[in-house]
């Protein structure tokens, strides 16, 4: 059996068994199963949980408190109404517990609670005594700072942060599709590379047998003999090399697609329709559509917080707790809902740094030197982020006409090989016209498939970067997400 049919059967029989996919349908799985999409999934299911977490914060909260029971018997040191400190035994139980309504306040930055509180104690010894405490009624305010308000920050930051996510959902997409589309091409061109050294080593073993019959009979030099063997020779390591490519490029996009056959058999990719980008249109539909855009109001806003937390807390502190309601207590449990005493209680407690060694001071040039430094860098972002959408819609309108070029090089390159392969076997050209013809249509065939790739990868990068299908003229946007 011939070297070819040895490379041949074997291809025909892969083929046969291989897994048939085009590049929509590359993309198509990327997007629900590759690696980076099951990474994408998890990250903005955290997103979507941290936000409902600062939903809820902003909602009553409901607690059950209980003591069930706390048992003591011991002796402690107590200072009686004299002053004196004295040693009792103290053997009682304990049985309380109470209801709380808090909600927080995010027009003030503070705290209110509504709460209730029943107690026992049963007090163990010469003689049984049993006691209750009851508050059916309690509100309580407090606050830490009148000054800085971490409620209101993050009623701004917080729903910034969550849009975000939901963006950077979106242009991951686009970008799994971005490593998809250059996956998938690597894969293709190392097939066909193969293709080409498996046709080139055909060619090659037909031409070195015309060669042997020429050289018997005299009509070529030995020299031009042994360069026939030679570029013989060399095909066979193109095919075994090209082999190994197509292994490893077959092995690396099942592995991202998750496929169980890594025998996959791709379709050259159609060129997509003609269209027209305008650049003020792609960059109105980057602004209102990026994740950028949110990301510089975000971290704006922060660097703010941070300096509003550095005014507020290091000049003066002020803290208020203020309490409201009603207590009573006894040994008999029916008198308790009677005559009820009034609980009111009210704090404002000050703080005045006076002499901190500049503590304050350097805390707060700080962050206002980190709001500085946000903004500059702020402003370079936006001026990058803009060039970069303006410089890829110039890069694009170019790439349609370099591959209809390259695509009828190839075409060119391939009959000027067969023309002149035709002319080597009638003898009217040398083995080195052959040669150079042939690294001609290969390196044709090279940049064709090349220009193909970046016609494809610029189209998706179109997308990613304004987030915008321009050949559908509408927003790209994904299916909603289901948690659980």
């Amino acid at each position: 059996m011939s070297f070819i049919a040895i490379v041949i059967l074997p291809l025909v029989t892969l083929l046969s068994q291989s897994k048939q996919i085009t590049l929509r349908e590359a993309i198509i799985i990327a997007q629900k199963q590759s690696p980076d999409y099951k990474t994408n999934l998890n990250r903005n299911q955290a997103s979507f949980w941290r936000f409902k977490n600062y939903k809820a914060r902003f909602l009553p909260q409901l607690s059950l408190n209980a003591t069930l029971p706390e048992f003591s018997n011991s002796t402690n040191r107590q200072t009686n109404d004299a002053g004196q400190d004295v040693f009792v035994n103290q053997n009682q139980l304990l049985l309380a517990g109470g209801l709380s309504l808090s909600q927080n306040v995010a027009l003030t930055g503070g705290t209110i609670s509504l709460y209730s509180n029943l107690e026992k104690v049963d007090l163990y010894g010469n003689s049984n005594i049993t006691n209750y405490s009851v508050v059916p009624f309690s509100i309580r305010y407090r606050q830490n700072s009148l000054f800085y308000n971490s409620f209101r920050w993050d009623k701004k930051i917080e729903p910034l942060i969550y849009e975000e996510s939901r963006r950077d959902f979106i242009e991951t997409m686009e970008q799994i599709s971005i490593n998809t589309c250059l996956r998938y091409f690597n894969l293709l061109k190392a097939q066909m590379q193969l293709n080409i050294s498996k046709k080139n080593l055909s060619n090659q073993d037909t031409l070195y047998q015309i060669s042997k019959g020429r050289f018997k009979m005299g009509k070529i030099a030995e020299n031009e003999l042994l360069q026939m063997e030679l570029s013989l020779l060399n095909s066979k390591n193109n095919v075994t090399s090209n082999t190994i490519e197509v292994k490893r490029t077959s092995q690396n996009i099942a592995r991202y697609l998750e496929l169980n056959n890594e025998n996959i058999a791709l379709e050259i990719p159609d060129e997509l329709a003609l269209f027209d980008v305008d650049i003020n249109k792609a960059l109105e539909e980057a602004q209102n559509n990026r994740k950028a855009v949110i990301e510089f109001r975000r971290k704006r806003l922060q660097a703010e917080n941070e300096l509003a937390r550095a005014k507020g807390s290091n000049r003066l502190e002020m803290n208020l707790i203020a309490n409201l309601g009603i207590s009573q207590y006894g040994s008999e449990f029916n008198n308790l809902f009677n005559n009820y005493n009034k609980q009111q209680y009210i704090a404002l407690n000050i703080g005045i740094p006076i002499f901190d060694w500049g503590v304050s001071k350097s805390e707060r040039k700080m962050a206002e030197a980190n709001l500085d430094l946000t903004n500059n860098n702020i402003e370079q972002d936006k001026q990058a982020f803009e060039q970069e959408i303006y410089l890829h819609v110039l890069n694009w309108s170019s790439k349609r006409d370099f591959l209809l070029t390259s695509q009828k090089a190839k075409e060119i390159a391939d009959k000027s090989y067969d023309i002149t392969k035709k002319r080597y076997v009638l003898g009217k050209v040398t083995i080195t016209d052959l040669n150079i013809s042939q690294e001609k249509k290969d390196q044709a065939i090279v940049t064709y498939l090349n220009s193909l790739e970046d016609f494809w990868v610029d189209y998706y990068t179109l997308r990613y970067l304004t987030l915008y299908d321009f050949i559908n003229d509408k927003k790209i946007e994904v299916e909603d997400i289901l948690y659980n």
